[in-house]
């Protein structure tokens, strides 16, 4: 991630903030929260913003789609955003999965803890480069109207975030 903080350019806040919104969409919780909403009940708004269900990310990829104004002309790389942005949620599911099949957080130890933090962390991290490369096919390809709007776009999605 130190490389969307130390690039330079109208790259930075936009990767930033599109791998944000990705990852969002895919559900970025950490794994002992992960644990925590078995048991816990959350407002329908936390709910569907840390969804891994599929329709959230098909949801957020169909807005950023619309939002970004994608022509027919980039619709083949547009698909490719749209794919990372599902692997990266079926990547997060399966950690989630995973994690739950290891028993509660409460029988882990503080290594076990740690060691599946850093799982979360590692998938994150690819993620983000995998959707990074993918977004800046498209990004390239955008009128210099379009990369106004995808800069507009994703400001505003960080100022909501924050």
């Amino acid at each position: 991630m130190s490389n969307f903080v130390h690039a330079r350019g109208v790259m930075a806040p936009l990767a930033m903030t599109l791998a944000t919104a990705a990852f969002l969409a895919a559900g970025t919780m950490t794994p002992s929260a992960y644990a925590q909403t078995a048991t816990q009940s959350k407002p329908a708004a936390a709910k569907a913003a840390t969804s891994m269900r599929p329709e959230s990310v098909d949801q957020r990829i169909v807005q950023l789609h619309h939002e970004l104004k994608i022509t027919s002309a980039q619709e083949q790389d547009w698909q490719a955003v749209a794919q990372v942005m599902k692997s990266n949620a079926e990547t997060m599911q399966n950690l989630v999965q995973e994690t739950r099949s290891e028993g509660p957080r409460s029988q882990r130890n503080a290594l076990e803890d740690l060691q599946n933090y850093q799982k979360f962390a590692q998938a994150h991290a690819d993620g983000l480069q995998k959707l990074s490369s993918a977004f800046a096919t498209l990004y390239n390809s955008m009128t210099p109207e379009q990369k106004a709007n995808a800069d507009k776009v994703f400001r505003a999605h960080e100022q909501r975030r924050s």
